[in-house]
This record gives structure tokens, sequence and C-alpha cells, in this order.
């Protein structure tokens, strides 16, 4: 797998100004119209992905995590902003020769483009996300116009190739520098880079061959889910262009908390008082679990924050097919009524106090104690 920083050789806590200034160096030299090895056009492309990656915060650290694969698995692009040619970053090249470069792979204005990917943030409660649910989601995106199929102009009429640029959107103008001869490619003046004209503009959607529109999605969100998980909706996006693709809807969970269950991954905590009496001799007691009510033993001679597991009573792992993290009761030992006991509770302690006068806690309590409050 490449690793993008070795590619724009800075290193991994590089700060963005550092990658721009990276990727502007090593674009001057590996760009095709000045490289002519084999492999340059190649080098280029994976210049531009690491370029892409490293400057968004959110591709970024999933990248640092997990790798490429995490982004493929995530619903990230990692094709590049080259994977369609070299028509992207002008603005980045326009400070080496004051424009773009002439690329051989020109991007046709009137070729198929992809949608805009789209995203919506969904909040759930705590009970939603351990056992998943199914939303009906209220999504505006954009379609092709049904008046024009798309084109922009008003029916009975069709766009006209641009005669300024014929047709490609951009015009050049080759310059000599001592590095060769460039060629300054720049969007076309007269149609601005569409390539066609329209002079009668349809009139439900203003001439931009797209119009609004609200959509209901049905959402089956699975059990297991935590704030942060992604989703992504396959050709839900936005309409693409001259017949192109639609882009993709991707929604973000954000998952309220639980007053009771305090989660931790797929594991769940809860804090469970009990008496002097039941942490000595041990007890019976319900419990409330996320499978319902549950009976569990408390063993005689508890100490305060000691826990007891439940195997198998947590959330379900969207990675492991389901399987479930552990249900932790905490045990916490308090005196009943607090400071309003009776004289005859009040007496009972101090016969207690005499008899355990003198005796230490046992050895290694303070630490399990000290691990049970981090976590």
């Amino acid at each position: 797998m490449a690793d993008y920083y070795e590619i724009l050789e800075v290193p991994k806590n590089a700060t963005k100004d550092e990658i721009k200034s990276a990727f502007r160096k090593k674009a001057r030299v590996l760009h095709p119209d000045v490289n002519k090895a084999p492999d340059a056009e190649e080098k280029f492309k994976e210049l531009g992905k690491a370029y892409e990656v490293l400057m968004d915060d959110e591709k970024r650290q999933m990248y640092d995590r997990y790798g490429e694969d995490g982004l493929k698995n995530s619903g990230y692009d990692s094709q590049g902003p080259f994977a369609g040619g070299f028509g992207d970053l002008s603005e980045i090249f326009s400070s080496f020769f004051g424009g773009g470069f002439g690329f051989h792979q020109q991007r046709d204005p009137n070729a198929p483009q992809r949608g805009e990917d789209l995203r919506v943030n969904i909040e759930l409660t705590f009970e939603e996300a351990v056992f998943g649910v199914t939303k009906e989601i209220k999504v505006d995106h954009l379609e092709t116009c049904s008046e024009c199929g798309g084109t922009g102009a008003k029916k009975g009429s069709t766009p006209e190739t641009c005669p300024k640029c014929g047709g490609s959107g951009q015009v050049s103008q080759t310059t000599r520098t001592p590095l060769g001869s460039f060629t300054q490619i720049t969007t076309c003046p007269n149609c601005h880079g569409k390539g066609v004209i329209i002079k009668d503009f349809c009139p439900n959607c203003k001439g931009t061959g797209k119009v609004t529109k609200e959509k209901k999605l049905e959402l089956k969100i699975p059990a297991g889910v935590d704030t942060g998980s992604k989703m992504r909706l396959a050709g839900e996006g936005d309409a693409g262009i001259n017949g192109g693709p639609s882009g993709d809807l991707y929604i973000v969970l954000y998952v309220q908390e639980s007053d009771y269950f305090k989660r931790d991954g797929y594991n769940v905590y809860t804090s469970l008082d009990i008496t002097p009496a039941q942490a000595v001799l041990g007890d019976e007691v319900v419990i409330k679990t996320l499978d319902g009510e549950r009976t569990i033993n408390i063993p005689s001679g508890t100490q305060s924050h000691e826990t007891l597991k439940l195997k198998g009573a947590g959330i379900a792992n969207l990675s492991r097919n389901g399987q479930k993290g552990d249900h932790v009761v905490v045990f916490n030992v308090v005196i009943p009524n607090g400071k309003k006991i009776s004289e005859a509770e009040r007496n009972l302690y101090k016969k207690l106090y005499e008899i355990n006068k003198g005796k230490k806690a046992p050895d290694g309590l303070l630490d399990k104690i000290k691990s049970t409050v981090k976590r």
C-alpha cells in the first residue's frame, strides 16, 4: 500500500502549509508535461491522491488510523483528484506559470459527470442505537429537470456549441519558458466552461438543468451503531450532469447518552448501590439489563467498587456478526438512610466497629478501586 506521507516526503505531523508546499515542489517535477518518464503520469496521480487525502482532516484521520483500506471501507473515493484527467487543482499550478498546465487529458465539459455527494446528520436515542431501528428520512437533493431533460434549454430548443472554444469549455495559449513550452489553459469566458451556449433558458430550472426536490427514504440502522458511525446510500445524492451517475448520500449518526447505562465500545456499565449487610452477607437482587430484568448474585464479602461481569449482555458488535460485549455491574456500598440511622442501627454498627477495630482492608483493594474509577 502507498504511504502518502512518503510520497509527499513530509512527516506524519506535517501541517497543511507544509503539505501544500511539498505538493507544489513535487508536482512541478512530476507533471507529465515536464517529466517524460514512462511512469510520470502514474506518479503524478499518486501525488494528487496523497495531497487530496492529507489536506482533508476527516480523510487524513481515517487514513492515519486504518490506512488506504480504511478509506475505501468508509465510502471515501480514494481515486484521487486526477482519476479522470488532470483537470483539478489548477489554482496550485497557477502559482508556477501564471495559469494551468496544458494537460494531455482535458476533461470534456459535455461528458457525463457524477453528481455531488450529500451528508445528513441523524440523532438516535440510546435504545435505537443499541437495538437498531428503521427511520424515514427526508432529503433535499438535486434532480434532473423533467422539462428540459437536464439540458437547461427551453423545451423545443437545444444548446448550441460555443463558437469560441469549440465545445471544449477551455481556451489555451502557449508560452515558452526555460523548462520548455507550456500551454496555459483557462476557462472559456464565452460559455464559462460549459462548452455550450443556451439562448432560451428552461423556465422550470432557469437553465441549470436541475431542480431541488425533497424525497423520502427508509433507512434501516443496524444494532450496535455509535456516535460517528457512517452509512452510505449509493446513488441517493445529487443527480449527475450530462447523464452521469448520481452522487451518494452519507448518513452520520449521533447517539444520545443513557441515564442508566454508560457505554464503552460494545460494553455497558451500570452502578448498583448495596447496603453493608448485602456486601458482607451477599444477596440476590434484580437489575435492569439491555435485555430486560435479570437476577444476579452479590457475592459475600463484596467491596465497594468491585465489579460483576455479565458476559454477552452488552451491545452487538457490528464487525463481528453481532457478537455482543459485556454488561459490567459496579457495586457501591452505601449506608441506608445516610446520617439518619436509628439508634438500634447505630448500636449494631458500634458493635461491628469494636469487632473490626484494627483490621486492615484486603491487599490490592485500593488499586482495584482506582482501576474501576478510571473506567
